[in-house]
């Protein structure tokens, strides 16, 4: 394949991948609306479009004419840098996220993933991480004591989980013995699942990835008694719609980590025929990603809001000893085997 071919097929991937994502961030809001309404007994968007599917469109046309409201006292550079930070490393992740296996496109074959590197899940864990960037700042710069406490808030809750999240991993990469995320996905064929083998690992990456997200019952930016949002209090029109969309775009990258590190990824329990193929590895992953997307949904409905002292009590004393048992454990019984 000449470098030309490459570039364009890469560039074609890259676009694709993006107009995914970010469809799947817009429909994301559109599901939590309908399935908070249902678990509510209530109906969600029908106005716009059949069942409300146009909803999301809508939104983003409020967005971008709403008007862009700045406070005269926010430090500006890092104030507009903010969501764009947010934004831009929820995106970066998901380009090493594969979906799924290898598909002939005429003369040309190709990976259904933007690139494959050999150290995939340290970037994933990186880009995401470097997302509290933009939360740190976004409450700093807007000279806000609401959005400031927010910002604290949340900047402490996302790294003091992502110790646990990224402990919860370890068991998996020391059964696959490769920080590759296809690699990891290839280790699980024939139902050789490692939900199966890493039961704890699981349930500690799952309610730290809830924690990581800022989600419901680990919504701490958002206090109640403030009756503010937190960290983006002060944003409006378009930029609150990067940290909305940022924030989405976040679920549905722990989603597709999660099916691919414990639920083997496009991998399914039966096959096809041959002209299906290509088709339903990605079917497999699209499944297994809107059962973690419902179950986001299905939890915030569901569960109270924490404390903050037992928030942090809670990553600290209970999923950091958990993640860090099951490392100890998974290491003697691949030792022993070994």
């Amino acid at each position: 394949m000449s470098i030309t071919t490459f570039v364009i097929i890469s560039l074609i991937k890259s676009l694709a991948v993006i107009f995914v994502m970010m469809t799947a961030a817009a429909y994301s809001v559109w599901l939590e609306r309908k399935v908070s309404a249902h678990i509510q007994n209530r109906w969600g968007p029908t106005k716009v479009g059949p069942f409300g599917l146009l909803q999301p469109l809508a939104d983003g046309v409020k967005f971008i004419f709403k008007e862009d409201l700045v406070e005269a006292n926010v430090y500006k550079p890092l104030y507009i840098a903010a969501p764009i930070i947010a934004m831009m490393f929820a995106l970066t992740s998901i380009a090493v996220i594969p979906f799924g296996n290898w598909v002939e496109v005429g003369p040309w074959g190709t990976y259904l993933q933007v690139t494959d590197l050999n150290i995939g899940l340290l970037v994933i864990l990186g880009s995401t991480s470097m997302g509290v960037y933009g939360v740190a700042l976004a409450g700093w710069s807007s000279n806000s004591k609401y959005s400031l406490l927010g910002g604290l808030r949340a900047s402490a809750q996302m790294i003091s989980y992502e110790v646990s999240l990224g402990l919860a991993l370890v068991g998996v990469l020391i059964m696959a013995g490769s920080l590759s995320v296809r690699d990891i996905v290839n280790a699980q064929r024939h139902l050789h699942w490692n939900i199966f083998f890493q039961p704890v690992g699981f349930v500690v990456y799952l309610i730290s990835a809830y924690a990581e997200t800022n989600r419901a019952p680990f919504d701490l930016p958002e206090a109640e008694s403030e009756l503010v949002a937190g960290y983006h209090t002060e944003y409006s029109s378009m930029k609150f719609a990067m940290f909305f969309v940022a924030e989405y775009c976040n679920m549905v990258t722990v989603a597709c980590l999660a099916t691919l590190m414990f639920f083997g990824g496009w991998l399914g329990p039966v096959g096809g025929p041959p002209i299906v193929q290509a088709l339903l590895p990605v079917i497999w992953f699209c499944l297994k990603v809107f059962f973690f997307m419902f179950l986001y949904v299905w939890v915030r409905w569901t569960l109270p809001r924490f404390r903050y002292d037992q928030l942090m009590a809670f990553g600290w004393k209970i999923l950091l000893p958990l993640a860090l048992a099951n490392i100890v454990v998974t290491a003697l019984i691949v030792a022993w085997r070994g």
